[in-house]
């Protein structure tokens, strides 16, 4: 473990992962934001970070406006990656692979919920198609269709890219323009006699930091975080699943990212193919535990993907892994901003799956709200912490 430099940081992260590097690097960028920033990673190597379990993909298929509005934003963020960057010719182009999200709807009630979801979504700009089953095979012969009613599908800016890549040059501007990490643990804070605001870290190394803000972006972790702080969070980790197979049979044409209504996923991965699911029976479980369910691929994957798709029948799965999501279970949705009493406590949590995704513009937005103490591109207000204690849910319906 490295010491940190300072005894004192405007910024603390706690996390270094996608969102605590989005933000440390955002900070960088924002006019008027000229304080120090650390970020303190319990594990850099980020082996078990639900960043390194992501399957790296964006949609705009949300049906609420603050979720596809930041969703908008990934997109361009991706597609002009270099230029976000500052134009430095060593930072790689990112490809967005736009095969989109295909849902099917396999009952009138879904059905209907589909075409609302996509008439919200085009009236923000977005491309989504709602299409019949006729339409559906149309464009994709090799699904079997004969329970399913209707789907929404949209090939601009939905699909996979190198989100990798994107963390690695996060990180790498961040430090290029002086944020400190260190590889360390938070394991204490210590607030004011009011508990208004906390004024100091202590690290697993026994160093303490007096801090202004500090960040919790600490991914599944983050309910521990908060705990310090002597606060509560409704984020626990959740586990889930993905395969890499290979099929003996393969497609003429790319396989859009289908949502199939037992809630497996898959979608094309360069020569392969990748699939994906929640367990049937889904608890919160420990931070450690990354136990593979080795049944649940005969048991559920595999046989909703080859009655989907027959051409599926002889696959091979040459890749599985299983990471855990940063799942909110107040309503499945970020958690974003200020603690409203503890107001220097600054929440990035709870993504439940939308995280890769949601970072250029979650990271954007709180170091704006760092600097300035508001949103200034989107409004972000929508996550904010106090929704929980009113009790006032923000409504998502597409949660995959």
């Amino acid at each position: 473990m490295g010491a940190a430099a300072q005894s004192s940081y405007d910024v603390v992260i706690i996390g270094g992962a996608m969102h605590g590097s989005a933000l440390a690097w955002w900070l960088t960028r924002t006019a008027g934001f000229d304080g120090s920033v650390l970020v303190v990673e319990r594990d850099p190597s980020y082996e078990f970070a639900s960043t390194s379990h992501t399957n790296s993909c964006i949609r705009q298929q949300f049906t609420n406006e603050a979720n596809i509005r930041v969703s908008q934003f990934g997109a361009e963020f991706i597609k002009n990656f270099r230029d976000f960057m500052g134009g430095d010719p060593d930072v790689p182009n990112l490809t967005l692979q736009s095969f989109g999200y295909l849902y099917l709807a396999d009952t009138p009630e879904f059905a209907t919920a589909l075409h609302q979801a996509q008439q919200v979504q085009t009236a923000l700009g977005a491309q989504t198609r709602h299409m019949t089953r006729d339409e559906i095979a149309a464009a994709y012969p090799f699904y079997a269709l004969d329970d399913i009613i209707a789907g929404n599908h949209n090939t601009v800016d939905e699909g996979y890219f190198d989100g990798g890549t994107m963390f690695d040059w996060f990180k790498r501007m961040a430090r290029r323009a002086g944020v400190e990490y260190i590889h360390d643990e938070v394991t204490a804070m210590t607030l004011n006699d009011s508990r208004t605001a906390v004024q100091s870290v202590t690290l697993k190394s026994g160093d303490t930091l007096s801090c202004g803000t500090v960040v919790n972006a600490s991914g599944p972790r983050a309910l521990a975080t908060a705990r310090m702080a002597g606060l509560d969070l409704p984020v626990y980790p959740r586990k889930r699943y993905s395969f890499v197979f290979d099929a003996a049979h393969p497609l003429d044409r790319d396989l859009p990212l289908t949502i199939d209504p037992s809630g497996v996923h898959v979608r094309s991965e360069g020569k392969y193919y990748l699939a994906g699911c929640p367990p049937d029976d889904d608890p919160d479980v420990a931070y450690d535990d990354f136990g593979f369910d080795h049944s649940l691929w005969e048991n559920k994957v595999w046989p909703a993907i080859a009655t989907r798709v027959p051409a599926f029948e002889e696959v091979k799965v040459i890749n599985e892994w299983v990471g855990h999501y940063a799942y909110n279970t107040f309503d499945q949705n970020a958690i974003v901003g200020p603690h409203p009493e503890v107001a220097n406590f600054i929440f990035v949590n709870g993504f439940s799956g939308h995280g890769l995704q949601q970072a250029p513009a979650i990271g954007r937005g709180v170091a704006e709200w760092i600097t300035y103490h508001e949103f200034r591109t989107i409004d972000l207000t929508a996550f904010a912490f106090d929704r929980i204690g009113a009790q006032k849910s923000f409504l998502e319906k597409a949660i995959i």
